[in-house]
């Protein structure tokens, strides 16, 4: 389970603990309105670089 105070991470994080505590991605997905494919990129993300990875970069 993951933790943070930064805003603008807080909602991906939440994502992420959610569909631990359910063990149901689709389900976490569908509860939040955010798709698989998403979920799956904060994932590994997270996995590859950490939390940091989940920071607004600037297009």
């Amino acid at each position: 389970m993951f933790h943070t105070n930064d805003r603008t991470i807080k909602r991906k994080i939440g994502l992420l603990n959610l569909a631990e505590e359910l063990g149901n991605t689709t389900n976490a997905c569908k509860m939040l309105g955010v798709s698989r494919d998403t979920f799956y990129r904060y994932r590994e993300a997270v996995s590859y670089g950490g939390m940091d990875t989940l920071l607004e970069n600037s297009r």
